[in-house]
């Protein structure tokens, strides 16, 4: 497989996206283009690091770099306050620098939680993402998005802070469980709802060999997921505008995840029903058609996502998922703005939508459980 390259293009801190197969092996010559050989720690999880991690420390030490380990629990409950301090004690225990580096080889949690480490320790290190996901390949480990969770929400404290590099190994995919892999795929899909309608019609052909695992097309999805997000995020690196139409799903699914307790359903799957609500939204606020949320929702199971969740009290949860939308970091006065969809491959953000209507709509995909 060749190796497939895209720029995100921010002046100064422009860096480069490679995709391609066997990259982990050749990660500490690929480092050296980018950064000079210095001390470095390894940020990896109860999953990556042992799967990886002595693969990643080999290859940096081959070429000059003094690297070191650490390993957090997997799972979004780690990417907290706390997870960082002992990263940062890390850190000074390993004699870091202003010239080290970090590695965040894992998904989105490490690369979350490692990059607003880099972004913070003394006010900025450089770092680099090794995503070992579809979903962090294809989003979380390109355009600078860092953070940590809150008890009252999700991805409340962080910092828009650039990688030196990202380096997406296809070989890195075979050993993702099912569930991770479809997480992965529903941004993936979300890439061509708001932004290229061939995109997702070429998905539709191609999921189901994606599923299968087939690198080619896999790495063609990746590469063209991080074009697109590429080219957004370097019009508007701070979200101060389109940079929004990337959070399509994301005020529904992230209230979802905090009603679930970061554990029921991962970022993904929660996107999916997400997506889904927005959809619904937009039919009945700009006309959106039908036909094409029962695509978007066929592609959706087609790919083993959830499109509703479960609850013994469905007005209770619905209840609670409206607050959480409240607390939405995209929300304004109380009114949690919404990325809505007038065609596949044209969305509109900062919509408000009437609270009457959202709880109208999330009850639609709150299914009820018999105790």
């Amino acid at each position: 497989m060749n190796t497939k390259k895209t720029r995100v293009h921010l002046g100064d801190r422009s860096y480069t996206i490679l995709i391609g197969s066997k990259i982990l092996p050749r990660m500490g010559e690929l480092c050296k283009e980018v950064l000079p050989p210095q001390n470095c720690v390894i940020v990896g999880d109860s999953n990556t690091l042992p799967l990886f991690g002595k693969e990643c420390e080999s290859s940096l030490t081959q070429a000059g770099y003094q690297a070191r380990s650490w390993q957090l629990p997997a799972g979004e409950s780690s990417k907290n306050l706390d997870s960082l301090g002992r990263l940062f004690d890390f850190l000074v225990e390993s004699k870091l620098e202003r010239k080290s580096f970090l590695v965040a080889l894992g998904g989105g949690v490490v690369g979350d939680l490692t990059g607003f480490a880099a972004a913070t320790y003394m006010r900025g290190i450089p770092f680099v993402q090794v995503p070992t996901t579809l979903l962090s390949q294809v989003d979380s480990s390109v355009g600078g998005k860092t953070a940590v969770n809150l008890p009252g929400g999700k991805n409340l404290v962080g910092a828009f802070y650039q990688p030196k590099l990202v380096l997406c190994d296809m070989n890195l995919l075979n050993s993702l469980p099912q569930k991770e892999l479809s997480g992965g795929l529903s941004e993936v899909i979300k890439y061509g709802v708001i932004l290229d309608p061939e995109f997702f019609g070429w998905l539709e052909n191609h999921l189901q060999d994606i599923l299968n695992l087939d690198a080619e097309l896999m790495a063609e999805a990746v590469r063209r997921c991080c074009e697109l997000k590429a080219a957004v995020t370097s019009d508007d690196e701070r979200e101060t505008g389109r940079r929004a139409i990337l959070n399509f799903g994301h005020t529904v699914a992230h209230a979802i995840e905090q009603v679930y307790h970061y554990g029921t359903y991962s970022h993904g799957e929660a996107v999916a029903i997400g997506q889904l609500v927005a959809c619904r939204l937009s039919e009945s606020l700009l006309g959106f058609p039908k036909m094409e949320t029962e695509r978007i929702a066929n592609m959706l199971k087609k790919a083993n996502l959830p499109v509703a969740v479960p609850s013994e009290d469905v007005q209770t949860t619905v209840d609670q998922l409206i607050l959480a939308t409240q607390r939405d970091k995209k929300t304004l006065a109380g009114d949690p703005k919404f990325v809505l969809a007038e065609k596949i491959g044209k969305v509109v953000f900062g919509y408000s939508v009437p609270q009457k209507l959202l709880r109208e709509i999330l009850a639609k995909f709150v299914r009820k459980i018999e105790k």
